[in-house]
C-alpha cells in the first residue's frame, strides 16, 4: 500500500475529483462519494478483493447508528409543519417580543424549528409570514431573512436530530444527551452574532417587503394552510410540547442517569430517552395527537417522509464509506499527523476540515459526515473530548454557503434577493454564526474535565 507524503496527494485529489464529479459533471452525491471511494481505495493499494467489503461495511456501520433516527426524524418533521404546529410557535414568540424585537423572535423560531423540520421546508413555510412582519413592521425584508436563515441553518448543522449532527455525535462516540445540551449552548451566541446582531445591521438600508404578483403560490404547504379554514387551529401549548418531546426524553435520560446512577428510575429513562426509541415515541404521540390538525394525510406525509430520508440515508451511508476508506488507508492518520507537525489544534483542524468541505461540496451533511468519518475513529490518540471535536466539525458545516449550495438558491429565490445580496445576507450571516460558534466551542475547551460530559 502506497505510504508517506504520497498519501497526501491522493486524498487531495480524491477530493478534486468528488468536487468535479458533483459540481462539474453533476453527478448525484451519492454516486460520486461511492465512485471516489472505490477509486481512492485502488489508488491506494487497498486489494480489490477487500475494497468492497470495506466500503459496505463503513456504509453500514455509519447508517447502524443513525439510520432509524434519521427516518423517524423526517417523519416527525413531516407531522409538524403538515399541523401548522411550525407558524403557531413562530407566532407565540412575535407576541411576546413585540415588533422592535421582531428580529430576535423570528432568530429563536428558526433555531427551533430546524431541530426537527429541514431548513429547506422551514424557510419556505416561514417566508410567508416574514413577509407580512416586513409590512407591518416597517424592517427590512434583509432583515428577517437574514435572522430566519441563520437561525435554521445553526440549528441545521449543530443540535441533534437533523442527520448532520447525529451522524457527527454517532461517529465521535459522543453521549447524544450531552451533544444536544453542548449544541444548544453553543448555538445561542451563533444564532444571536449571525442571525440577529448581524441581520439588524445588514438590514438597515434595504427595503421593506412589497406584495408581488404570484406571492399566494409560493409554498404549497403555507397555502394550504392559509385556506383550509375547515380543520381546529393547534394550540401553542401543544405545539411547543411536541417540539420538545424527543429532546427532553432524551436529555432526561443523560441527567436521570447523572443524578441516580444504576437505580429504577435510570433504567426507565435510559430506555425511554434512547434516541431510537425517544423519536419513534414522539411520532406516535404526533401522529395521535395531531390528527385533527393535520392539512394532509398521514399516508402522503409519511410517503413524502420515506422520500426524504431515503436520500438522506444514501448519502450519509456513501459518506461513511469513503470515510471508511480514508481510514483504511492511512491517509487520516497521516493526515492527522501532518497537522499535528504545523501545530494546528485539533478542535481548529475539525472546524477548518468541514469548512474546506461545506464551500467546496455545498453540503453541510456531506461535510460533516466525511470529516466525523475520518477523525472520529481517532479521538482516542488525539486526546481531545468526544463532543467538543463533534461540535468544532459541525460548527464548520454552518457557514460559507455558495452558490453551489441548495440553500443558498432557496434563500436567493424565496426571498427575491439578487446573488450579491444573497452573499452578503445568507452566506456572511452564516459564515459569522459559525466562527461565533467555534469560539464557542474554544471557551467550553477550557472546563474539559470541569463540566460534565467534556
Amino acid at each position: 500500500m502506497v505510504t508517506g507524503s504520497a498519501l497526501i496527494f491522493i486524498f487531495i485529489g480524491s477530493l478534486l475529483a468528488l468536487f468535479a464529479l458533483i459540481l462539474k459533471f453533476k453527478w448525484d452525491p451519492f454516486l460520486a462519494l461511492i465512485a471516489v471511494a472505490v477509486v481512492t481505495g485502488l489508488v491506494v493499494g487497498i486489494p480489490y478483493t477487500e475494497l468492497p467489503g470495506v466500503i459496505t461495511t463503513g456504509f453500514g456501520n455509519t447508517l447502524a447508528g443513525v439510520g432509524i433516527m434519521i427516518g423517524l426524524g423526517v417523519m416527525f418533521g413531516e407531522l409538524l409543519a403538515a399541523s401548522g404546529a411550525i407558524e403557531r410557535i413562530a407566532n407565540s414568540l412575535l407576541r411576546v417580543s413585540g415588533k422592535e424585537k421582531s428580529p430576535l423572535a423570528i432568530t429563536i423560531t428558526g433555531t427551533a424549528v430546524s431541530i426537527p423540520v429541514f431548513f429547506d421546508a422551514a424557510f419556505v413555510i416561514l417566508i410567508n409570514l416574514i413577509r407580512k412582519l416586513s409590512q407591518s413592521t416597517k424592517i427590512s425584508m434583509v432583515t428577517f431573512i437574514t435572522a430566519l436563515a441563520v437561525g435554521l441553518i445553526v440549528s441545521h448543522s449543530l443540535i441533534p436530530p437533523t442527520p448532520g449532527p447525529l451522524v457527527v455525535a454517532e461517529n465521535t462516540g459522543s453521549g447524544l444527551g450531552y451533544f444536544i445540551l453542548y449544541s444548544m449552548l453553543v448555538a445561542i451566541p451563533a444564532v444571536l452574532v449571525g442571525g440577529w446582531w448581524y441581520g439588524v445591521r445588514v438590514g438597515k438600508h434595504s427595503p421593506i417587503y412589497i406584495p408581488q404578483a404570484g406571492d399566494a403560490g409560493v409554498t404549497e404547504v403555507a397555502a394550504s394552510l392559509e385556506s383550509d379554514q375547515a380543520r381546529p387551529e393547534i394550540g401553542t401549548k401543544l405545539s411547543y410540547l411536541l417540539l420538545l418531546l424527543p429532546i427532553v426524553l432524551i436529555l432526561m435520560n443523560t441527567i436521570i442517569g447523572l443524578i441516580f446512577p444504576e437505580t429504577f428510575a435510570s433504567g426507565i429513562f435510559g430506555f425511554l430517552g434512547e434516541k431510537n426509541l425517544a423519536l419513534f415515541i414522539s411520532v406516535l404521540v404526533a401522529a395521535f395527537v395531531l390528527r385533527p390538525y393535520l392539512r394532509d394525510s398521514k399516508e402522503n406525509l409519511y410517503a413524502k417522509a420515506i422520500s426524504s430520508a431515503g436520500l438522506i440515508l444514501l448519502i450519509t451511508g456513501a459518506g461513511g464509506a469513503f470515510g471508511a476508506v480514508i481510514r483504511h488507508s492511512g491517509i487520516g492518520d497521516y493526515l492527522v499527523e501532518v497537522m499535528q507537525l504545523w501545530s494546528i489544534p485539533v478542535l481548529l483542524l475539525g472546524f477548518l476540515f468541514s469548512q474546506i468541505l461545506r464551500a467546496s461540496l455545498g453540503s453541510t451533511t456531506v461535510a460533516l459526515v466525511t470529516t466525523s468519518s475520518i477523525l472520529g475513529p481517532m479521538i482516542a490518540d488525539l486526546n481531545v473530548s468526544p463532543v467538543l471535536l463533534g461540535l468544532a466539525i459541525c460548527a464548520g458545516g454552518i457557514g460559507l454557503s455558495l452558490p453551489n449550495d441548495s440553500g443558498f438558491w432557496v434563500v436567493n429565490k424565496f426571498g427575491r434577493l439578487t446573488v450579491p445580496e444573497t452573499l452578503k445576507t445568507w452566506t456572511i450571516g452564516g459564515s459569522l454564526a459559525g466562527i461565533t460558534a467555534f469560539i464557542a466551542i474554544y471557551i467550553l475547551s477550557f472546563f474539559v474535565g470541569i463540566l460534565p460530559g467534556l
